[in-house]
């Protein structure tokens, strides 16, 4: 890949990767970071990177990162313990229907968060997933049935609360 293609992708590229991490880790800094350090690898890998694959390369390093930083995230963050007077039902009524498919979202794990997001709100096809993600077609489709079977229950659960 040569620096007009490398320009190339980081134009047609950007918004999108940006807009998936962001959705994954719900922190614009985050998502900034990670996508930085996605198009920075990029560039230090530009000659093994062939610039037709360079939208599945990036995909495949900021999901890895995204990874990695969640479960680094997830040692260092101590459970916070909810007040004894606080009831699940209360917080749920306060959450507008964006967040609680948020925290549906946060609930899945994170391959299937990832196939959710690429899907749903990117809208690739199985086949663009597989090759980011390193699965098969029929594999995202059955990670993609099982998370949205979860996020199903999630939702229905919750309406229950709140009604």
């Amino acid at each position: 890949m040569n620096r007009k293609e490398y320009n190339s992708a980081v134009q047609e590229h950007s918004g999108r990767l940006f807009g998936y991490c962001f959705k994954f880790l719900q922190n614009r800094e985050d998502a900034d970071d990670i996508v930085q350090d996605a198009f920075k690898k990029l560039w230090e890998n530009r000659k093994k990177v062939e610039f037709t694959k360079s939208k599945s390369w990036l995909f495949t390093t900021a999901h890895n990162a995204m990874i990695n930083f969640k479960v680094k995230q997830s040692r260092m963050v101590s459970m916070e313990i909810l007040p004894e007077t606080s009831s699940k039902a209360y917080f749920v009524k306060r959450l507008e229907t964006k967040e609680i498919i948020e925290k549906a979202l946060k609930n899945l794990p994170p391959l299937q968060k990832s196939i959710v997001l690429m899907r749903d709100l990117e809208g690739y096809n199985y086949q663009e997933i597989g090759d980011v993600l390193n699965l098969s077609e029929s594999q995202v489709k059955v990670y993609l049935f099982r998370a949205r079977k979860k996020l199903k229950k999630q939702l229905k659960d919750l309406t229950e609360l709140v009604a």
